[in-house]
C-alpha cells in the first residue's frame, strides 16, 4: 500500500469520530486444531450475518461487485464485508435473519452506512429492530465518522470531509446495542427495516454480528477503581483524565491492578494515560469505555489513549470522537505498547487511529476486537515509546473490520529521520507470530502486511474483502523499512482481496519489494505453503523481485485475472528466484493463465503444480519448438495447452481436427500453400504462439487474410505482458472468405523466446499465416502509454501512475526540497526508441528542470541515454520537451531531476517513451 513510511513522527495521524453506540464484543479462546488441520481464522463468541445472506423485503435490493473495479477509487461494496450489501430506501424495506446460533441473542453489532450530510459532517438518525415480525426498538446510527472524499487532489486523502470535492470513501460505521426486552430466542427471526420515523434517506446494511455477552466482571481483589480517584461514569461533561492518572499512579505505588467498572469515561483534553508494570482491568467490553472526547478543531498532537510499558491490559473498551484521520479532528491512537512480556487481552478499540502501536519484547495482543479504525489495527513494530526492538512478539485470536490502513502490520524499520536530518536505527524485528486472526473489510490498507525482519510465523489467518490493496503481503516498507530476510506463511485463507489503489491492479498474495512504491531492499527466504486464495479480484498471487521464495502446495481459485504471475503490473521483477511447487489454479477465465514469468531476470523452477504435466495442461509451443523470426508462424500452429492458456474462444468451430486435436476454429485453406487456416473470428478471441526472435529489432508483419467485408481494427498482436505491438490492423474487403490477400504493419521485437497473442478485435475474417521480416518502417508509437511507474518519491496524491495516463493536466510531482527525484516506466519487455516526450500541465508557467536520461535491461543497472541537462518547459511550446538519440533497446526507462527553477520538486505530467 502506499501510505507514508514511519519518519521522524512516530505515525501519519488519522481522524475519525466517535458517536457509535458505546460496546464491545468479547472473543473466546482459539479452538483446537481439528482433525483436519487448524482452521484459519479468529473463534469469536459472536456470529456474523452478512446482509446480503439474509432476506430482502419490500423492495429492498442487494448490490454485490460483479467485476474487478476499473477505477482507482472507491464504492460502497468495495467496502463491505462480503464486497456486498442490502440497500433500503423507501418506508417498510428490510432485511431480515434467523436466528440459527443455537443460542439467544440479546445484544448486536450493526455494521451500516447512511448518507453525509449536504456540507460534510455527517448525520445521525435511528433503524428499527424487528423481532418476529414486530417493532423491538430503534437503533441510533451515525455517519459523523464516515463519508471523506478523493476528489480535487486529495487521492488516498483520508482528512478531506468535503463533499463537493467527490469520489468518496470511508462508507461503513458500527453501532452496537443490547437487545430490549427479552433476547432473541433461537429459531426467531429479526430483521432491520426502515420506516417512516427512520428520517435517512438510505440505509446500506452490511452485516450484522450478534451474541450473548456474559455479564460484567466484578471488581478484583487487590485493586483501585477509577471511581475512588474522582473518575465519574456516564457524564460526558466531566473529564476523568486527571482522575484516572492519579490512580494509575497510585497503582503503581501499591503494586495493584488498576479496576475501570462499568461505565463510559470521558478523557476531554488531549493528555492520554501513562502506566508502567500495572494490570489494568475492565468489567468487559461491553460495559467499560474509556472515551477519548477531544475539542474540535484540535491543534495539538495527540499521543495514544494509553501509553503503556510493561502492562497487562484487559477487558475493557475504548472509543474516540475522532472525525478524520487528521490532528485538526482530533486522531491518535488507541493503544502505545513496548516493554518486556506485556499483554493485551480482549480489548476492543473504534474510531482511533491506530488500535495497537507495539514493540518490546514478549508481548501479546490476542482475543481483541478492532473496528473502524482510521489507521492500522495492529501494529506491530520495533520503534513504538521510543524502543528500539521488536522480538517476540504475537497476536492471536483477534477481529479486526474495517481500517484505514493495513489490518495488521509487523512493520520492521531500518530507521527515521528526524527533521534536521538526523538518523535513528533500530533492531530488525524477529520472530513475531500472527496466529488464527481474523482481518476483514480494509478500506485503506492490506489485510495483513509482514514488512522486514527475519523468523516471522504467520499462520491460519483468514483475510477478506480488501477494498484497495493486497489481502497478505510479504516484503519490505518503503526506503527506510528492513530487509525481510525469513518468513513462514502457512495456511492461510485470503478471500475477494487485492485492489485498484492507484491504478494497480494489486494481487491477492503478495511476495517482494515494490509494494508500497519502493522497489528496494532485500526480500529472502519467505516460505509460503499451504494457502488459500479465493475469487481474487486481479491475479491470485504476485511476486516482484525477491529470492529463495518457496512457493508450495498453495490453492488459487477463481481469480478475476491470472493465477500466479511473476512480475504483475506495478510490481516489477527484473531479478530473483523462486521454486513453485504443487501449486493448484483453478477456475480460470477466459483468457487467463494459471502463471505467468514476465521478468527474463526472476528465475522461477517450476514443479508439480496443476499447469503442468500430471497436474494440468501446460502452454507449449506447437511441435515442440518455438516458431523462427523471421520467418512465417502459420494460423493453425498456434500454442498447446487449450482454453485459456493458449488460446480463448467462445465458441468451439472449425473442421481441422484431423491436424490437431483442439482445431477449434481451423477449416482448410485454398491459399497459396495449402494447409489450414484459422476461422470463425469474434470479438474477445485469443491465440497465443510461442516463437524465437533471432535479433532484437524492427519487422515488417505481413499477414495473409480473407475477409468478404472490410472490418476495421480487426486485429492486433501484444506481447507476454499486454502491450500492443501493432497498433490496430485493418482488413479490406478480399472477395470471399478463402480469397486471399496480404496487410502489414510493423512491430519491435526483443532478441530471444517469447510469446505473442493474437488478438481478435472484431469478427469477419480468416487468417492463414504471419510471416515476419527484418526491418521495415515503424509506426510511431509512444510505448510508455499505460504502462506501470514506480518513483522515487511523491508528494500528496501526486503520484507517478500520472505520468503514463495519456492526461497532461494530471502530473507526478516528487517530495519537496530533496533533489534528485526520479519517475520510471516499464515497458513491460526490451523496446527500441529514439526519443522521449516529457510534458508538464499545459496551463503552468514556464520553468527549468535539470533531467537526465536513463535506461536498463533489468530496472537496477541503468546506462546513460541523455546526460544531465537543463531543459524548458514553456507554454508557448505546450509545455513539452522532446528528447532525441540514438535508437536503445532497453524495457526500463527513468527521468531523473536534478533541479526545478518553478517548484522545489521533480514534476512531470507526461513521460512518453516513442520508438525510433
Amino acid at each position: 500500500m502506499r501510505r507514508p513510511s514511519i519518519n521522524g513522527a512516530r505515525r501519519v495521524l488519522a481522524s475519525a469520530a466517535a458517536t457509535a453506540l458505546a460496546g464491545a464484543l468479547l472473543l473466546a479462546a482459539p479452538p483446537a486444531p481439528a482433525a483436519a488441520g487448524p482452521a484459519a481464522g479468529a473463534s469469536t463468541p459472536f456470529t456474523s450475518y452478512e446482509a446480503e445472506a439474509g432476506t430482502p423485503g419490500g423492495g429492498a435490493t442487494t448490490v454485490s461487485l460483479t467485476a474487478a473495479p476499473t477505477t482507482q477509487y472507491s464504492s460502497p461494496a468495495l467496502e463491505a464485508s462480503g464486497h456486498a450489501y442490502v440497500h433500503l430506501a423507501g418506508p417498510g424495506q428490510r432485511v431480515q435473519w434467523t436466528n440459527t446460533t443455537g443460542r439467544p441473542i440479546s445484544a448486536l453489532v450493526v455494521r451500516a452506512s447512511i448518507p453525509d450530510s449536504p456540507t460534510g459532517g455527517g448525520i445521525t438518525a435511528t433503524l428499527n429492530l424487528y423481532v418476529d415480525g414486530a417493532l423491538r426498538q430503534a437503533l441510533n446510527l451515525s455517519s459523523k465518522q464516515t463519508w471523506v472524499y478523493e476528489g480535487n487532489n486529495h487521492y488516498n486523502d483520508s482528512s478531506d470531509q468535503n463533499p463537493a470535492d467527490g469520489n468518496p470513501r470511508v462508507f461503513f460505521d458500527e453501532a452496537s446495542a443490547f437487545v430490549n426486552g427479552a433476547p432473541i430466542a433461537p429459531g426467531a427471526t429479526f430483521a432491520l427495516q426502515k420506516d417512516a420515523a427512520n428520517t435517512a434517506s438510505y440505509y446500506d446494511i452490511d452485516v450484522v454480528d450478534v451474541e450473548n455477552p456474559p455479564g460484567p466482571i466484578a471488581q478484583p481483589a487487590n485493586s483501585i477503581s477509577i471511581t475512588s480517584c474522582g473518575a465519574v461514569p456516564g457524564n460526558a461533561g466531566v473529564d476523568s483524565t486527571a482522575a484516572i492518572q492519579s490512580c494509575i499512579d497510585q497503582a503503581q505505588a501499591q503494586g495493584k491492578i488498576l479496576w475501570i467498572p462499568a461505565g463510559t469515561f470521558y478523557l476531554k483534553g488531549t493528555n492520554g494515560l501513562h502506566a508502567q508494570g500495572i494490570t489494568i482491568a475492565g468489567a468487559g467490553p461491553w460495559y467499560s469505555t474509556i472515551y477519548r472526547a477531544v475539542p474540535l478543531p484540535n491543534n495539538t498532537p495527540l499521543g495514544a489513549v494509553f501509553q503503556v510499558t510493561s502492562c497487562t491490559v484487559k477487558d475493557f473498551h475504548i472509543d474516540s470522537n475522532a472525525t478524520s484521520r487528521a490532528t485538526a479532528d482530533g486522531a491518535g491512537g488507541a493503544m502505545d505498547t513496548t516493554g518486556t512480556n506485556w499483554v493485551a487481552d480482549n480489548i476492543w478499540t473504534q474510531h482511533t487511529l491506530s488500535g495497537f502501536w507495539a514493540s518490546g519484547t514478549g508481548g501479546t495482543v490476542r482475543n481483541s476486537r478492532l473496528t473502524s479504525i482510521w489507521a492500522d489495527g495492529i501494529n506491530l513494530n520495533n520503534v513504538s515509546l521510543n524502543n528500539s526492538v521488536g522480538n517476540n512478539l504475537s497476536a492471536t485470536n483477534n477481529f479486526v473490520r474495517g481500517t484505514g490502513d493495513d489490518g495488521m502490520a509487523i512493520n520492521s524499520v531500518n530507521y527515521n529521520t528526524d527533521g534536521n536530518g538526523n538518523r535513528t536505527y533500530y533492531t530488525p524485528m524477529s520472530n513475531v507470530s500472527f496466529t488464527r486472526n481474523t482481518v476483514i473489510a480494509p478500506w485503506g490498507g492490506k489485510g495483513i502486511g509482514i514488512y522486514g525482519g527475519s523468523g516471522h510465523d504467520v499462520q491460519y489467518n483468514a483475510i477478506s474483502d480488501t477494498a484497495r490493496y493486497i489481502g497478505l503481503g510479504a516484503g519490505r516498507f518503503g526506503v527506510n523499512g528492513s530487509d525481510l530476510l525469513g518468513a513462514t506463511v502457512n495456511g492461510n485463507v485470503v478471500t475477494r482481496s487485492g485492489g485498484n489503489g492507484y491504478n494497480q491492479g494489486q494481487p491477492a498474495l503478495q511476495v517482494g519489494n515494490g509494494g508500497d512504491g519502493q522497489n528496494v531492499g532485500a526480500v529472502d527466504r519467505v516460505t509460503v505453503t499451504n494457502n488459500t486464495v479465493v475469487d481474487a479480484l486481479y491475479d491470485g498471487i504476485g511476486f516482484s523481485t525477491s529470492t529463495n521464495t518457496q512457493l508450495q502446495n498453495n490453492t488459487v481459485t477463481s481469480p478475476w485475472r491470472n493465477g500466479i504471475v511473476v512480475a504483475p503490473p506495478f510490481y516489477p521483477a527484473p531479478s530473483g528466484s523462486a521454486a513453485i511447487t504443487g501449486n493448484t489454479v483453478t477456475g480460470l477465465r477466459a483468457g487467463a493463465s494459471p502463471y505467468l514469468n514476465n521478468s527474463g531476470g526472476f528465475a522461477a523452477t517450476l514443479s508439480g503444480n496443476s499447469w503442468q504435466g500430471g497436474g494440468g495442461p501446460v502452454q507449449a509451443p506447437f511441435g515442440g519448438a518455438p516458431a523462427a523470426i523471421p520467418g512465417t508462424v502459420q494460423a493453425e500452429n498456434y500454442d498447446t495447452g487449450g482454453q485459456g492458456l493458449a488460446y480463448n474462444v467462445t465458441s468451439v468451430n472449425g473442421t481441422g481436427n484431423a491436424y490437431r486435436a483442439d482445431g477449434v476454429d481451423l477449416e482448410a485453406t485454398s491459399d497459396t500453400g495449402g494447409g489450414y487456416n484459422l476461422g470463425w473470428t469474434s470479438g474477445g478471441q485469443w491465440f497465443r504462439y510461442t516463437v524465437n526472435v533471432a535479433t532484437a529489432g524492427a519487422y515488417t508483419l505481413s499477414a495473409r487474410v480473407a475477409a468478404p467485408s472490410a472490418v476495421t481494427g480487426a486485429l492486433h498482436l501484444a506481447d507476454a505482458s499486454g502491450s500492443n505491438l501493432t497498433g490496430a490492423v485493418n482488413i479490406p474487403a478480399t472477395g470471399g472468405w478463402q480469397s486471399w490477400a496480404t496487410v502489414t504493419a510493423t512491430l519491435t521485437l526483443p532478441a530471444g523466446t517469447q510469446v505473442l497473442t493474437l488478438a481478435e478485435d472484431n469478427a469477419g475474417w480468416n487468417l492463414n499465416s504471419l510471416q515476419f521480416t527484418a526491418g521495415g518502417a515503424t509506426t510511431p508509437t509512444n510505448l510508455a502509454a499505460g504502462r506501470p511507474t514506480t518513483e522515487s518519491s511523491h508528494n500528496q496524491a501526486y503520484a507517478s501512475s500520472n505520468v503514463t495516463d495519456g492526461n497532461q493536466g494530471s502530473y507526478w510531482e516528487s517530495v519537496n526540497n530533496a533533489f534528485p527525484q526520479w519517475v520510471q516506466v516499464d515497458l513491460g519487455s526490451a523496446r527500441q526508441a529514439g526519443r522521449v516526450v516529457l510534458q508538464l500541465p499545459a496551463s503552468w508557467g514556464a520553468r527549468n528542470q535539470t533531467l537526465t536520461l536513463q535506461a536498463s535491461a533489468d530496472g537496477s543497472s541503468f546506462v546513460t541515454v541523455a546526460a544531465a541537462a537543463s531543459y524548458t518547459f514553456s507554454p508557448a511550446s505546450n509545455n513539452t520537451v522532446t528528447i532525441t538519440f540514438p535508437a536503445v533497446t532497453q524495457r526500463y526507462w527513468r527521468v531523473t531531476v536534478g533541479a526545478n527553477t518553478g517548484w522545489p520538486a521533480g514534476q512531470l505530467s507526461e513521460f512518453q517513451v516513442w520508438n525510433p
